[in-house]
């Protein structure tokens, strides 16, 4: 295995399909079983590389402020990419700090150490995943089990494995020239086009990979770091409670008298979980939660510090840090016809294609009680939703929402 190899992390980018969850944090901080998905990525890398060097631009100072200049065993740099100019620009300015070789890969995507040890013994590189959706990737041209030439994001292809943006590759890489791309960016892409043009770029597929394209991806984040968490109960499960498959129970959290857990589940530090209360999983609960007697929680994120109420129904939900669910609200997780939940994210209607899907809060919004919510609805940071609303469309930030005329009666 190489030594003193440093490793470049891509994270930069604002994350504007995730909105409103990234308004207050960078993409890479994003949570799941309490753990931000790039301290995720720094644990696996850690004592497998040097030294990692962030590369960070929109809020990167939260970034800094989380992680300092040492996590574990790992020593980090701070780059900032200001304004944000594409992951070919970012990589370059990593240059100065590099050796022969370095290791590239995205802070926001999820990574295993074992692929990246693989992709590590294997001079020069780039990990691969099979998809059968090869629109939100890189398509890969291979011949003789090389890799000839990345295609961004194609419309048609006949390769099943795409680029997960994870790479092995000498310095040198980085002198190419590159030009701005359509969407006005520099592509690291077409350094790898360029090189691969002279130069041997082997490929190594990957055995665990989770993408973060869009909001309903961190489901995927959460089952793929639930499958690799071990059963713990730190926490204290009351009398009557039925429990099975895995649970990871911290420090301090109760489970109340008579509940139902159905792992995988789970549930963090001081977190409250009331009596006669229905969980299953796949399910992450963040810190000091409080879950209100007869709550049904299922398949959703919940973030640090939310409040869900008594007999509230939450499914298939992304719920944000410091949210409030008053008594009796549902969230509506599937259409009478059977359809694919669409949702309106960055400003464009993207089809999940998923069957089940409820709606994704912002950080700090209020339900009022009794109030249903759609499928497929995002509801804003900050946002203050009436008692006994039925909320169809999605709801901006920072305002109070008026149910009957379905639309925002006060910036707050």
């Amino acid at each position: 295995m190489e030594t003193k190899i440093k490793a470049v992390v891509l994270a930069a980018g604002k994350g504007m399909r995730f909105r409103p969850l990234t308004n207050n944090r960078p993409k890479p901080l994003l949570k799941t079983l309490d753990k931000a998905v790039l301290e995720h990525n720094l644990n696996q890398l850690n004592r497998l590389v040097d030294e990692v060097i962030l590369v960070i631009g929109y809020r990167g100072e939260i970034i800094k402020n989380t992680f300092g200049f040492q996590h574990r065993k790992l020593k980090i740099r701070y780059l900032e990419q200001n304004p944000p100019k594409g992951t070919g620009d970012a990589a370059k300015l990593a240059s100065p700090f590099l050796k022969d070789k370095f290791l590239l890969l995205n802070g926001d995507d999820l990574y295993s150490r074992e692929d990246i040890e693989r992709v590590l013994s294997k001079f020069p590189s780039i990990l691969l995943a099979e998809t059968k959706d090869q629109s939100n990737f890189g398509a890969i041209d291979l011949r003789n089990r090389l890799v000839k030439g990345i295609i961004e994001k194609p419309k048609n292809s006949d390769s099943q494995l795409v680029n997960t943006g994870l790479y092995f590759l000498p310095k040198k890489i980085l002198n190419c020239k590159i030009e701005l791309s359509p969407r006005g960016e520099y592509e690291f892409t077409d350094c790898i086009n360029s090189f691969v043009k002279k130069e041997k770029l082997y490929y190594v597929q990957a055995e665990r990979w989770c993408p973060l394209s869009y909001p309903w991806n961190l489901f995927d984040a959460n089952e793929f770091l639930l499958a690799e968490a071990k059963r713990s109960i730190e926490g204290r499960i009351e009398k009557n409670c039925r429990v099975k498959g895995k649970i990871i129970l911290k420090e301090g959290a109760v489970v109340g008298n008579g509940s139902h857990l159905e792992g995988p589940i789970y549930i963090g530090r001081n977190s409250v979980v009331g009596s006669k209360c229905r969980l299953k999983g796949p399910l992450s609960i963040g810190t000091n939660v409080i879950l209100g007697q007869g709550a049904e929680v299922e398949h959703s994120i919940i973030g640090d510090r939310s409040e869900i109420d008594k007999s509230v129904y939450v499914a298939d939900s992304i719920i944000g840090g410091d949210c409030k669910l008053a008594a009796g609200t549902k969230i509506i997780n599937s259409r009478p016809d059977k359809t694919t939940i669409k949702v309106n994210t960055n400003g464009k209607v993207i089809d999940t294609n998923l069957i089940k899907f409820g709606c994704i809060i912002g950080d700090g919004a209020r339900i009022g009680g009794k109030s249903s919510i759609m499928p497929g609805v995002v509801i804003g940071k900050g946002a203050i939703i009436g008692f006994r609303s039925t909320i169809i469309n999605n709801v901006p930030d920072d305002v109070i929402f008026s149910d009957k005329t379905q639309k925002t009666i006060k910036h707050l």
